[in-house]
């Protein structure tokens, strides 16, 4: 690749303003935004034709399957629909195969992304009822945070125990991320729906199964542990209007509990059960028509502070099964998120410096990751060159995870990725995924406690 590139005639969208300009990438970094800027010699000149430069989508939540489930997907191809998504860094969840609680299993990640991942990346550390020595030997460089499953989840990593949970919050030495779904009251509610309907259960009681009061009692019990014990909290996935009541409105410097919402949230609701089935089943679930605008609104006043993905793939054999009990949960997210995110604005419902702020700059400042999530000289150049009138279809044929599929086939986005950039190196050229070999590991300054 050049070592140098000017991106020329763009209008950036950043820390609340939209400014025309131009930037110079030199060495993997932005090395100078102004107008009128001379290209260096050799330098690769592109010209934005008066498109929006972004900073690099940073998603705090991915599945990508690697190590144990890589039938559906893994660092190498998970990462590639990430770029053509516009998403330039990811935080890959613990709950593989074997699962990411220790710090073995934590560096074979590490190890395993520098030779296969597209997109810079970042690794949680998994909580468990019995690892809590672990993470309080935890190096805060080592990891973007803890994830613990306050609810049922994949694998062994449910954390259910008082006192476990008492000392995550009070001993973690990095942010809590937490799925908060109450383990006792789904299994009540399922024995309700099994005693009504059998085995055959319909997808549209998942909504009921994994109710907004499931999810309620889970988010209210970490948020008062996050108090009691003064820990640094981020509540994953909001998936309903009354989790709201939770959480502040304004900006997110300054607040030591934070929370999210994800983009599935944001474009479907309990009425498309019925036309998607279980390929929109998920945990948290999908909830009524009610709790997807009072998320849209709290990403706009505040109370959500991060827009990401929770990317799970499964593969289209798995997701077309219409048993409900066996149905995997989960969907595949990355490659459109930033065009769905988009479309919000289109429609009128966010500003596009709220969706850039969600997606950029919050997760950047969150979890505290050094020189990222700007355009700033100095800073990583992470781009995304958007055409906010270029368009998108989805369909089948472009899906690059490999799981195969979409959750938005047939759908039209008035947006398009039109080229991405990692560390200065162009990643994405708005058709194919090139080959650049400059991801990196994510480096953290987290605050002591």
């Amino acid at each position: 690749m050049s070592q140098s590139t000017v991106i020329r005639n763009a209008f950036l969208v950043n820390e609340g303003q939209i400014i025309e300009s131009d930037v110079l990438i030199k060495e993997g970094r932005i090395e100078r935004i102004a107008g009128d800027l001379q290209a260096p010699n050799g330098a690769d000149v592109v010209d934005a034709n008066g498109r929006h430069l972004l900073p690099g989508m940073i998603d705090d939540q991915v599945h990508f399957r690697e190590p144990g489930l890589t039938h559906k997907g893994d660092f190498y191809s998970e990462s590639r629909a990430a770029i053509a998504g516009g998403v330039t860094s990811y935080m890959e969840m613990p709950n593989s195969k074997p699962p990411t609680t220790n710090t073995e299993q934590l560096e074979w990640k590490y190890a395993r992304a520098a030779h296969t991942s597209a997109a810079n990346y970042a690794f949680y550390h998994g909580a468990t009822n019995d690892n809590i020595d672990d993470i309080r030997a935890i190096n805060p460089s080592s990891t973007c945070g803890v994830k613990v499953f306050m609810g049922a989840s994949t694998g062994n990593m449910l954390v259910d125990d008082e006192s476990t949970l008492a000392a995550i919050f009070r001993d973690s030495p990095v942010l809590i991320a937490t799925h908060c779904e109450s383990t006792p009251m789904i299994m009540a509610n399922m024995k309700q729906a099994m005693k009504k309907y059998g085995k055959n259960i319909p997808v549209t009681e998942h909504a009921n199964i994994r109710s907004a009061e499931t999810c309620y009692a889970s988010s209210e019990l970490a948020v008062a542990l996050a108090n009691k014990h003064q820990a640094q909290l981020h509540v994953l996935h909001i998936s309903t209007a009354r989790e709201l009541d939770l959480f502040k409105p304004g900006p997110m410097k300054g607040k030591s509990i934070t929370a999210e919402a994800c983009i599935h949230f944001l474009h479907f609701d309990d009425s498309h059960y019925g036309q998607y089935g279980n390929r929109i089943k998920c945990n948290p679930a999908i909830k009524s028509a009610a709790d997807r605008a009072a998320i849209i609104e709290a990403i706009s006043d505040g109370r959500l502070d991060i827009i990401a993905t929770d990317h799970a793939p499964h593969t289209t054999e798995e997701k077309a099964s219409d048993d409900y009990l066996t149905a995997p949960a989960g969907l595949p997210l990355v490659q459109e998120v930033l065009v769905a995110a988009l479309e919000l604005v289109h429609d009128g419902k966010l500003d596009l410096h709220t969706v850039v702020r969600g997606i950029t700059h919050n997760p950047a400042d969150r979890y505290n990751v050094v020189e990222r999530g700007y355009i700033r000289e100095g800073y990583h150049a992470d781009l995304v060159l958007v055409d906010l009138h270029g368009g998108t279809d989805v369909t089948r044929e472009r899906v690059l995870s490999r799981c195969g599929w979409s959750p938005f086939e047939g759908r039209r986005f008035q947006s398009r990725v039109a080229a991405v950039w990692v560390n200065g190196a162009l990643a994405f050229d708005g058709k194919h995924v090139i080959e650049h070999g400059a991801a990196q590991r994510l480096q953290f300054n987290h605050p002591q406690r």
